[in-house]
């Protein structure tokens, strides 16, 4: 039998339209709002509902979802004179897919349970392609059973779809995904000018280094052997080899004028790690100093972390 769930829809823009007119195709009846007029113009003229509030959209729907530009709007769409939570009723389900801040969800969370109502931050990941195509990964924080009555329903917009903890844990694997996304785009911009101010044909290069052993392998995976495990020996590649291949690189970039703050930064630390003692262990052995400094310790059981590669 076809879920017939009504979905209210706030926040149509280059992802959230996507979003929007999946549930759409799925059957769902939908009702719509956004700043724009103009922009529910093709969800009605498909047979979905027009919200002139987002608290309409709340007395209406069953489940809201929010595809909104961060923060301030997520506050605006909640907390404004005609927002969410003007009309906010016992039961009502709101996933929020927007990347927001920790602090948000936690005060929107907090303000809908006081109504007897359910939030769940939910951001997203995969792009506009794969918000139209539905190929997205959403990560879940709140309450896992209204998660998983509601696990179908998100599966509407996402192919890989996951709990993963209490209220903000959503929010929080979405930072760290988008926060080291752009930090290896920085260094990768870094070591390619290095390549082409060297002398290489930018395509030429590329080619090559994409086949290598980091290009060939998916980024997190990098992860799974030594620094999730807490185990850094026998060494796949030594420390002081590393911190070789490192100090030759940046020597180059100073021989060529190229700035390189990132290398020289991951210099640093593989310095202070050779300074240790550590020379002879892992590579990787210099992430723990990061882990030291907040006073963490990261060791998984190598069959837990085998079975996630093997599996998923």
């Amino acid at each position: 039998m076809a879920d017939t769930t009504t979905i209210g829809f706030i926040g149509l823009g280059t992802m959230g339209s996507g979003m929007a007119r999946n549930f759409r195709k799925a059957g769902h009846p939908l009702i719509v709002h956004d700043v724009r007029k103009a922009a529910g113009d093709p969800f009605l003229a498909a047979g979905a509902a027009w919200a002139e509030t987002p608290a309409e959209v709340a007395r209406r729907a069953e489940v809201i979802f929010t595809s909104l530009p961060g923060p301030p709007d997520v506050e605006a769409v909640v907390f404004g004179a005609s927002g969410l939570l003007a009309d906010a009723r016992p039961g009502l389900v709101y996933f929020d897919v927007s990347t927001n801040s920790l602090a948000m969800v936690k005060r929107v969370h907090a303000a809908f349970a006081e109504r007897g109502a359910h939030m769940l931050d939910a951001p997203v990941s995969g792009g506009p392609a794969g918000a139209a195509t539905g190929k997205m990964a959403l990560w879940i924080g709140g309450e896992e059973a209204i998660f998983t009555r509601h696990q179908a329903l998100l599966a509407t917009i996402g192919d890989q779809v996951r709990y993963i903890g209490p209220i903000g844990s959503g929010t929080i694997a979405k930072l760290v995904h988008n926060c080291a996304g752009y930090a290896i785009n920085t260094a990768l911009a870094e070591v390619m000018a290095l390549g082409v101010k060297a002398g290489l044909d930018p395509l030429e290069l590329w080619r090559a280094i994409r086949q290598g052993a980091i290009g060939r392998r998916r980024t997190f995976d990098s992860l799974a052997p030594n620094f999730l495990a807490g185990t850094f020996e026998p060494p796949n590649f030594m420390l002081k080899l590393a911190h070789k291949d490192v100090s030759l690189a940046t020597a180059l970039g100073r021989e060529l004028g190229v700035p390189m703050r990132i290398a020289n930064l991951t210099l640093e630390e593989m310095t202070e790690a050779m300074g240790r003692g550590w020379g002879e262990r892992d590579s990787r052995v210099a992430m723990t100093l990061e882990l030291e400094r907040v006073g963490i310790e990261i060791k998984l059981d190598p069959a837990r972390i085998k079975h996630v590669l093997d599996t998923e």
